[in-house]
């Protein structure tokens, strides 16, 4: 049996998913990612909910609290910039891949993917756009979109 378009893009979005639980060491409650391609440009971040509290990728050890541990000792997050480059590198290559399967199957590229990953449940949901976010905005960044995206799942309008 040969892939289909969706096979490749399933996989690729699982990738992702699979990278940023690697990062926070399987030791989150949900994951929301954020990948956003505008013309040349793609963009790749991840926020986290950890022991209830909402925190950015630099910030996990925010959200440890006295009984997170692995094995005896207290679980202290490893977010040196090397880790967090390498999460981000890793979501990168896979939104080009997700372009290039996009491109190979004549398929219309998302300009922003949000995935969020449930991981008690081991439940993937993403939102897809079509349209320009941020390169027809003078004053828009695509950081500016992940953060009033973080907000808004924060303060639970997601």
């Amino acid at each position: 049996m040969s892939k289909v378009f969706e096979d490749y893009f399933s996989e690729l979005q699982a990738d992702m998913v699979a990278i940023c639980l690697e990062y926070v060491e399987n030791k989150a409650e949900d994951i929301y990612i954020y990948c956003s391609y505008e013309p040349e440009m793609y963009v790749f971040d991840v926020f986290f909910k950890i022991n209830s509290q909402f925190v950015f990728k630099h910030n996990l050890n925010d959200a440890v609290n006295s009984t997170s541990t692995i094995g005896k000792k207290a679980l202290i997050y490893d977010t040196s910039e090397q880790r967090q480059e390498a999460v981000l590198d890793i979501g990168l290559e896979n939104l080009e891949k997700i372009h290039e399967k996009c491109k190979e199957y004549g398929k219309e590229m998302p300009t922003e993917i949000k995935l969020h990953y449930n991981v008690k449940q081991n439940s993937l949901k993403g939102k897809y756009r079509y349209d320009l976010v941020y390169s027809n905005d003078e004053e828009l960044l695509p950081d500016d979109i992940f953060n009033f995206w973080f907000e808004e799942v924060k303060n639970g309008n997601y």
